[in-house]
């Protein structure tokens, strides 16, 4: 028999919020987290706007010398896991060997290869970082919080696009399922908005370069022109139900569900169809051992670009048919962006909570639906309605689709 997996804490680092609670009452009031970038030379670039962190210190966290040490988004991860395992009230060292980490990110320490290149470059190999390697490489944001945490069971990364914090989090599901831990520390980090990241972002044209900071993020919207890059970390303890039963561990949701699937069409673009996105949908649900009609809200990857948005639109009609119209339907990126490695973990606690709190934040900035977005986006403010089972989407890259199925829990 399958074990059965429970969320039992959660972290986030946002741009509208430095952890969890703070995120949700955000969304929950649709507050904006995109404004004028202020990292990078906002002259240098098309694009004018991100989801920034705001007022984020890591020396809360780690001490000074060693986050000179790592790289910002494995600062993010520590930050944002440490939240989380201190919300599931969770000592690690009696189960240390039972408990453990895993973290993906999109493209890692770019901004660690970035600086140190560029020493390269102007002073020569022997002034090159011994740090850079550790720094930059994208699993040691999975490393250092089983560092910081003293977690010793398995430890791994997922690295698959935009979809790397959702597969992280269904692979974590499926350690504990197995029977190869009892708790596993999981979710998404990136901090890719360094001059780097934002260049080759520019180049393929993805991101909005809408310079309005109150419409350059409009998920399922007629005007929009490409995402908003944002930044941070969303992180989930994930746990066997009888050991969180067991300890008394306050219970959020139970993860039910996971899908993945490839698209085996292009690099960057999604299948013109949806259909990538509609099997791991289709697999999440039946995983889930559940019915497309027991589903009452998807978190979608609402991105705001102009395929991605019609093309989920698309691909939910697949799975749902006619149910798809008494969906709601909302995209977290109308606030924050898109988090890349880590959308999948701050989306996935927003569809958590919304299980738990019987209620679903808007879509903001969403006016005018585009050709083709047809579903209930939730553009109104937030709403209060029954939610039993609830999905998170995200799709990545070189096609890669992932999807998470969550149940609310009734003790």
């Amino acid at each position: 028999m399958r074990r059965r997996v429970v969320v039992t804490g959660i972290g986030a680092v946002t741009p509208i919020g430095n952890d969890a609670n703070t995120f949700w009452d955000a969304l929950l009031a649709g507050k904006n987290g995109i404004r004028p970038m202020e990292r990078l030379d906002i002259d240098e670039y098309p694009t004018k706007v991100t989801g920034e962190l705001q007022d984020f210190d890591v020396t809360q966290f780690v001490e000074p010398k060693e986050a000179r040490k790592m790289d910002r988004f494995v600062h993010y991860a520590i930050a944002a896991s440490l939240e989380a395992v201190k919300d599931a009230s969770l000592e690690i060292e009696p189960v240390a060997e039972r408990t453990g980490v895993w973290i993906g990110s999109g493209i890692g320490g770019v901004e660690t290869i970035e600086n140190q290149a560029k020493t390269y470059f102007e002073r020569g190999h022997r002034r090159v970082s011994p740090f850079f390697i550790p720094m930059m490489i994208p699993n040691m944001a999975s490393g250092q919080v089983s560092i910081y945490t003293g977690a010793k069971g398995p430890n791994n990364c997922s690295v698959t696009a935009c979809a790397s914090g959702t597969n992280s989090i269904g692979e974590a599901l499926r350690v504990i399922e197995r029977g190869d831990a009892d708790v596993m520390i999981a979710g998404g980090a990136e901090a890719p908005i360094t001059n780097l990241s934002f260049a080759g972002f520019c180049a393929n044209k993805a991101m909005s370069t809408n310079p309005d900071p109150e419409s350059a993020s409009r998920p399922f919207d007629g005007g929009r022109d490409g995402f908003v890059m944002g930044e941070g970390a969303g992180i989930l303890v994930l746990e066997e139900y009888e050991h969180a039963i067991g300890r008394g561990a306050r219970i959020y949701a139970e993860v039910s569900g996971y899908g993945l699937t490839s698209d085996a069409y292009h690099i960057t673009a999604p299948d013109p169809d949806g259909d990538g996105g509609a099997r791991a949908m289709a697999m999440a649900i039946k995983d889930a051992g559940i019915d497309p009609s027991d589903v009452q809200y998807v978190n979608a990857h609402g991105t705001s670009t102009p395929m991605n948005d019609v093309l989920e639109t698309k691909a939910i009609q697949t799975v749902f048919g006619e149910h798809a119209d008494k969906l709601a339907v909302n995209s977290t990126k109308s606030m924050i962006g898109h988090l890349l490695g880590a959308a999948g973990g701050v989306e996935a606690i927003a569809t958590i909570l919304s299980l738990r709190d019987q209620i679903v934040h808007p879509t903001i900035h969403l006016e005018n639906p585009g050709d083709g977005c047809v579903l209930d986006y939730v553009r109104e403010g937030k709403r209060e309605m029954p939610i039993t089972h609830a999905i998170s989407n995200s799709l990545g890259f070189g096609g890669h689709n992932a999807t998470l199925v969550f149940k609310r829990y009734e003790a």
